[in-house]
């Protein structure tokens, strides 16, 4: 059997599987005598506290431990505990490693990683060597692509877990789409496209005690991501933020499992966004006017694949425009596009050549997990998405089985970064993607989202 006939054949079983049932959320499998999961978050910061809010609403977790620098955060946190009127956890703080100490000193099931960037790897592996199976990492896994080969390693040395809290993977549309590629309805999938499309120019920018604030400070003067996210667009140029486009691509044409990238190119536009912002809203004299952002408008990267598909990502968080992954999901018998909210399977569609209106598609092909647990996301973040993420890592610690996004994916699809901006410094060089599975992509089988329980 060749690749191809592998990867469909794959899909076609994961659609088949049956529905299995289940109870609530906040007592599934477990009973009021069976011990409760013991999580701790590092970093409580405004993404930090979805996770901590949707942890405490659980029955099943007890969040035992937090840490945190920022003295405001921490009272934020623990104002939601209260409310809560969960047990206080105990807080570390006070100097930027104390993260280390909770890590030596807490016995926990699993940790929850809401920094910055750059600490992602030392909290990750710190957490590993501390002898925790689960690790849930918000975006992205390092910097450098020497920093995924050593998360990846690490996971393999300590037998441990490490999932990237990749929530547009559980977009009720976009699960609906992978219910529809596996039943075969788009064909054999050739061409794909998604991205990360959001004017972060308020993110990137405030006045140092408002996110968003109508300020233009960033680093020292800045508060929340501003204090840090920013530096970034300074000093790199690239695809800084790959997941929320290339996450749910990657489950559709099965990479890691029987399917894998294997080169990239990426081309950035000249940097004007930033500046043109600070410029307007803090006038031409302002220090940060002078800064020169190394970022690129836009960036575009090219994927090609083992299986033959095609995939097209772009970053664009500079510049004035809604909010937008851009999906497309191109097949032998149609596609799906998210910007027109439009569907066309051939044969089938109401007219030739016409669009359908998607939510007549999504809504009949809804996926067994929004199926089921709709009711339960309602509130979470991010339209409900962050509930079944969060689900899925606890899930998984309360089963004691591997996570569904593991850290083989969570490495291939964060690595973009790195490699879109060697490229771009290549002089948009074409560069082989490396195979984290080692070789195993092409005998590992899906394992996303295949039923409804998480």
């Amino acid at each position: 059997m060749n690749r191809k006939e592998f990867v469909k054949n794959a899909g076609l079983a994961a659609a088949s599987l049956a529905v299995l049932p289940g109870s609530n959320v906040f007592a599934i499998h477990k009973s009021h005598a069976d011990p409760k999961v013991k999580m701790a978050i590092l970093g409580v910061g405004f993404r930090g506290e979805s996770h901590l809010d949707l942890l405490l609403r659980r029955n099943d977790v007890e969040v035992t431990a937090i840490c945190d620098v920022d003295d405001r955060m921490l009272a934020r946190a623990k104002g939601i505990i209260s409310k809560s009127g969960k047990k206080m956890p105990v807080v570390y703080t006070g100097d930027p490693y104390a993260w280390k100490k909770l890590l030596e000193k807490e016995k926990v099931d699993g940790v929850v990683i809401a920094t910055p960037w750059e600490w992602h790897k030392p909290m990750i592996i710190g957490a590993l060597e501390a002898g925790i199976k689960y690790v849930g990492t918000e975006v992205v896994l390092g910097i450098t692509l020497q920093d995924h080969w050593d998360v990846v390693k690490a996971a393999e040395k300590y037998n441990a877990n490490v999932m990237m809290m990749e929530n547009v993977c559980y977009r009720r549309d976009v699960m609906a789409v992978l219910n529809m590629v596996r039943q075969g309805l788009l064909g054999e999938l050739l061409h794909l496209q998604g991205g990360y499309q959001h004017d972060l120019r308020e993110v990137k920018f405030n006045n140092g005690a408002n996110p968003p604030g109508r300020g233009v400070e960033f680093g020292e003067k800045g508060f929340s991501e501003a204090a840090w996210r920013t530096d970034h667009s300074v000093h790199r140029n690239g695809d800084l933020y790959p997941t929320h486009g290339i996450g749910p691509i990657a489950h559709y044409i099965n990479i890691n499992r029987g399917n894998r990238f294997l080169t990239l190119s990426s081309f950035a536009t000249k940097s004007r966004g930033l500046h043109n912002y600070i410029v307007k809203n803090g006038g031409e004299n302002h220090p940060n006017a002078k800064v020169k952002f190394r970022l690129g408008d836009i960036v575009t990267t090219h994927i090609s694949c083992a299986n033959g598909e095609t995939v097209l990502l772009q970053h664009d968080t500079n510049s004035p425009r809604p909010y937008s992954l851009g999906f497309r999901v191109q097949g032998t018998e149609g596609l799906w596009m998210d910007v027109n909210n439009g569907m066309y399977i051939e044969g089938k569609s109401a007219k030739a050549h016409e669009w359908d209106d998607a939510k007549t598609w999504l809504d009949k092909y809804d996926h067994p997990l929004w199926a089921r647990w709709s009711k339960e996301s309602a509130g979470a973040g991010h339209g409900g998405m962050d509930f079944f993420v969060e689900h899925a890592l606890v899930e998984s610690i309360k089963r004691k089985v591997p996570t569904p996004i593991d850290v083989y994916d969570s490495a291939v699809w964060s690595a973009i970064t790195p490699l879109s901006e060697s490229s771009i410094e290549l002089g948009n060089q074409t560069v082989d993607f490396p195979d984290f599975t080692g070789g195993q992509w092409m005998y590992r089988k899906p394992v996303f989202a295949l039923g409804d329980e998480y």
